[in-house]
């Protein structure tokens, strides 16, 4: 009887734990949450060498080496609300580049359109500023934020290069059904990387961008979405007004056999100030991989049907890390229409704890003849810790000339592109 006495005792005692004052212990979440500072700074510094070559009469070489800095406050939830102020920070030490597609402010430095566009202009600029509140399975944010949705192919922050790009506006997203998020996103002002004092095709986006999407995942393995994204600009917004555009679209993501793969499908109709020039147009994108023995092969194909525009989308990640279809893809000249069938191949190296990745790109029109050339890329990865990353890259696009077809080749020249850069954040 006294064993079981002993026994029931110390199990009362663990079960129900108390500090000196006689209160239970807060769980580790409300300790860290009680302790953390009401302000915390942010830290993101990155330094980059880039290359680019491309073989054109017109344009010489670029090397550019710059350094940014994203400074920012965040402060401790309190009720629910937090806030946010981030300023960005670029300097240019080697300005032997074009840093803009345009003119652009007398302050701006460099402009030189004798050379390849590199588009990193030296720049400071408020990148984010919000307040934000969470609760009830809600998240309302306002203010200038980085708006990002699903693998950031219509709506992206454009983070591989030193101006991020955000957005003037309002973000609001809820979770109150089980398996179902829903998010809205309402700016009317989009921060482009050529900073706020770029004039002419390069400037700032303003105008009404109304953001919906709908994601469920309830079946497993499995993630829907639908989305809705439609962005009416000002008339004097680029290419006169070639950007606009209304576009619906959905997407299926699955895991199966091993395999993992990808669905997209999407359908672009007039805003109220899209030029008669602009025809309705389509897009699709399948693409699946497969991992055996820390290598992963991966096939997909990319499809953008003639006057198909994605301005927002953070289009460096899609269509070769060369970028010679990039004016086309954001609507700064009018597109064509683009095929990309890519292989891609990563995997950790043996030594150094690299990863390396690899892409083949075979491009051409819409009609599906491939004829606007190929493109080679590589990526190195060295993660030292949390907060140092390295990374270089290089990517090579072979034209196939000056015609592709019955139509002129949007991407006539070679292009080689180089880059090294450091990463630390905290």
């Amino acid at each position: 009887m006294k064993h079981h006495t002993i026994s029931s005792l110390l199990a009362i005692a663990a079960a129900t734990t108390v500090t000196r004052a006689g209160t239970p212990a807060p769980s580790p979440e409300i300790a860290a949450a009680e302790e953390a500072p009401w302000i915390k700074p942010t830290l993101d510094i990155r330094a980059r060498f880039e290359y680019g070559d491309m073989d054109s009469p017109a344009l010489r070489s670029s090397t550019a080496f710059t350094t940014r800095e994203r400074v920012g406050l965040l402060t401790k939830e309190w009720y629910g609300f937090s806030a946010f102020v981030e300023g960005e920070f670029t300097q240019v030490i080697d300005d032997s580049y074009d840093g803009a597609p345009g003119a652009l402010g007398n302050n701006v430095n460099p402009n030189d359109p004798s050379r390849t566009l590199i588009a990193d202009p030296e720049t400071n600029e408020l990148n984010q500023a919000w307040l934000q509140w969470k609760g009830y399975d809600t998240v309302v944010k306002g203010g200038r934020q980085r708006i990002i949705f699903d693998n950031a192919a219509m709506i992206g922050n454009v983070g591989w290069r030193q101006n991020e790009q955000t957005f003037d506006g309002v973000f609001i997203s809820n979770q109150s059904l089980e398996c179902l998020t829903l998010s809205y996103a309402y700016a009317n002002r989009a921060n482009r990387i050529f900073g706020s004092d770029a004039l002419g095709a390069a400037r700032n986006f303003a105008g009404d961008m109304h953001m919906f999407n709908v994601n469920y995942s309830g079946i497993e393995n499995t993630k829907l979405t639908g989305y809705a994204y439609l962005l009416d600009f000002d008339e004097t917004a680029a290419n006169g007004g070639y950007i606009s555009g209304n576009t619906f679209g959905l997407i299926a993501e699955t895991t199966l056999a091993g395999f993992a793969l990808r669905g997209e499908a999407a359908y672009q109709t007039d805003a109220d100030s899209t030029p008669a020039r602009k025809d309705d147009s389509t897009y699709a994108h399948l693409n699946g991989s497969y991992t055996v023995c820390g290598q992963t092969i991966g096939l997909g194909w990319e499809y953008l049907d003639a006057d198909f525009t994605t301005p927002l989308a953070t289009v460096h990640a899609f269509n070769g890390f060369a970028d010679v279809f990039i004016n086309n893809r954001i609507g700064l000249a009018n597109n064509p229409g683009l095929n990309d069938v890519y292989l891609s191949h990563s995997t950790g190296l043996p030594f150094w704890g690299l990863k390396f990745s690899q892409f083949l790109h075979l491009f051409g029109d819409n009609n599906t003849e491939f004829d606007y050339g190929w493109e080679y890329d590589a990526v190195l990865v060295k993660k030292f810790n949390e907060s140092f990353t390295a990374i270089a890259k290089f990517a090579y696009y072979d034209a196939d000339g000056p015609t592709a077809g019955k139509i002129a080749n949007p991407a006539p020249f070679d292009t080689t592109r180089v880059t090294v850069e450091l990463n630390y954040k905290f």
